[in-house]
């Protein structure tokens, strides 16, 4: 079975790694996309890395079968037209849709798919934003404050 799986991945940390194995657990492939840059401002800011050098870091790890980079305008055309995978891996903090509506979504457009929501990784670093903030706190800190 062929599971996809979406994300930034701007800032590789254990947060990712836990949310690519827990997506592998529901297939035997795993298909990763990276959302391109454009799509990525839009949703978060500017990211650190482009999104091809993103996509570079994600094929390395593990569980990762195949690596995408995400499309402009409608983003499920490249699940629909290219991937056509039996389950998507949403993670907890992937809210765009519910289970039932990306569901009912990609049955309008002809694919049957089952949407699963994994856990949480319970870490205080498991997000890039707090990796960013720690860093910039460190930073603050040591060369600003003295």
């Amino acid at each position: 079975m062929r599971v996809v799986a979406t994300g930034v991945f701007d800032i590789i940390h254990a947060g990712h790694a836990h949310f690519l194995n827990a997506a592998k657990e529901h297939g035997d492939e795993l298909v990763v996309i990276v959302a391109n840059d454009d799509t990525v401002r839009k949703m978060k800011g500017e990211p650190i890395l482009s999104a091809e050098m993103r996509a570079e870091v994600v094929s390395h790890i593990k569980p990762v079968d195949d690596v995408l980079i995400g499309r402009t305008g409608n983003m499920l055309d490249i699940i629909v037209d290219e991937i056509k995978p039996d389950v998507i891996a949403l993670g907890y903090d992937q809210r765009l849709f519910t289970r039932a509506e990306l569901e009912d979504k990609l049955q309008s457009r002809g694919l049957k798919v089952k949407v699963v929501r994994l856990p949480e990784m319970e870490q205080d670093l498991a997000g890039s934003r707090k990796i960013i903030a720690k860093i910039l706190k460190i930073y603050r800190k040591k060369y600003i404050e003295e």
